[in-house]
């Protein structure tokens, strides 16, 4: 659509993080890949050895795989429903193996896209890392680690509790209510200067001790998808690794496993890393990170992870738990260490993001699925009903390919 085309642009497609028009669609379908350009960041470093290529094994009839989705809508091909769910990127792993790569719009194979809450799932398995090593107590208060937090909502949490999301916070992430919390959550941590005289929090850590408990629950008993929490693991992490997130990120995987690109997070205006939805990266290096996960944890015959940290990710959290959040088009999930857990015949799980974001990880098909998009609603349930159905219409096809070829062996 030409956004931030020409020396300067024109008025009518120039996008700004100042007056927010970055990220309104369809100029979203722009920022999403360019998001460096418009806040501060922090590199996730991949090191300086060679990329770890892929090995290719097209699969050309995936995209005439056939998609039921859930409720009304009608059937509809894989390929149709990239575009139905505004698909920037996506990549199919099968065995390893790259069977289906595409790229659409702004993205390209070499560029970055926006991970939003995906990056969750990347802060949950730092935090399990720690958990696995021994440094860190799932049982602990909260407080034993930040003790800043003590007068706050994460007062009489539990590392458990943040990690799974079942604390209990007077705050909401409803994006379609404009007096919600989380308007206030994004002001704190946006990097750029406060109106004068301003006295409200400034930095995301400022806002965290800041949140109040919802007196109405107790802590551990239910799931609420609530970013903060993210947050607050991440200020946990750095506390007892002495590392931030984007640092422990490029140590632990970026530079061990091949990557492609530098990945980088959005930074708070004291520098802060946004462990809740700041990460971007390439398609093929998310991939990676997936792949490693399928693997139990390696990569090329490498242990990357301990294995009880992709144990305990698949084994998922408490069902009856997740059931009271209310996500009628997940029935039957948990949530783990920041992961959404299936628990479906595949044992399939998954990382979230809003607009469109996607990790999906399938072990028994031996596939691991991964999306960009810039779907204009910030919210999953606008896709999953097209989204899930495709995943497992493309899993099911990889299944049954699989026993064809061992069959004619």
């Amino acid at each position: 659509m030409g956004w931030m085309q020409g020396f300067p642009p024109p008025a009518a497609r120039l996008l700004s993080a100042v007056d927010g028009s970055f990220f309104q669609f369809p100029a979203l379908r722009w920022s999403v890949v360019h998001m460096r350009e418009f806040l501060p960041t922090v590199e996730v470093s991949r090191g300086i050895g060679a990329p770890l290529p892929f090995e290719y094994a097209p699969d050309a009839r995936i995209d005439a795989v056939a998609v039921k989705p859930g409720g009304t809508a009608q059937p509809m091909t894989w390929e149709e429903s990239l575009a139905l769910n505004y698909t920037d990127g996506i990549l199919v792993l099968h065995h390893g193996k790259i069977v289906y790569e595409r790229y659409f719009g702004e993205l390209q194979a070499d560029r970055s896209h926006a991970a939003m809450s995906v990056t969750k799932s990347f802060t949950g398995t730092l935090a399990a890392i720690l958990l696995a090593e021994g440094k860190l107590d799932p049982r602990a208060r909260v407080t034993k680690y930040v003790p800043e937090l003590a007068g706050s909502a994460f007062g009489d949490a539990r590392v458990r509790d943040v990690m799974d999301m079942t604390t209990c916070l007077d705050y909401s992430e409803d994006y379609a209510d404009p007096g919600a919390g989380v308007w206030e959550y994004a002001r704190a941590g946006n990097p750029l200067p406060q109106p004068p005289g301003d006295k409200r929090p400034i930095g995301t850590l400022a806002y965290l001790q800041t949140l109040q408990p919802d007196r109405a629950c107790t802590p551990g008993e239910a799931f609420a998808y609530k970013t903060p929490n993210a947050d607050v693991l991440g200020w946990i992490i750095a506390r007892v690794s002495g590392q931030s997130v984007a640092t422990l990120l490029a140590e632990r995987i970026w530079r061990q496993i091949g990557m492609e690109q530098a990945a980088y997070f959005q930074v708070d205006a004291t520098g802060l890393p946004n462990a809740g939805g700041g990460l971007s990266a390439g398609l093929r290096d998310m991939a990676r990170f997936a792949q490693m996960l399928l693997n139990g944890g390696t990569w090329q015959g490498r242990r990357i992870l301990p294995a009880a940290v992709v144990a305990d990710i698949r084994a998922g959290g408490s069902p009856r738990a997740f059931a009271r959040s209310g996500h009628p088009g997940l029935v039957g999930w948990s949530y783990r260490d920041m992961w959404w857990i299936a628990h479906n015949p595949n044992g399939a799980y998954a990382a979230r993001g809003v607009h469109g974001q996607a990790i999906y990880i399938d072990p028994t098909a031996d596939m691991v699925i991964v999306r960009f998009a810039s779907h204009p609603q910030a919210a999953n349930s606008a896709n999953d009903a097209t989204s899930l159905p495709a995943f497992q219409a493309v899993a099911d096809h990889l299944l049954s390919t699989s026993q064809q070829q061992g069959q004619h062996r």
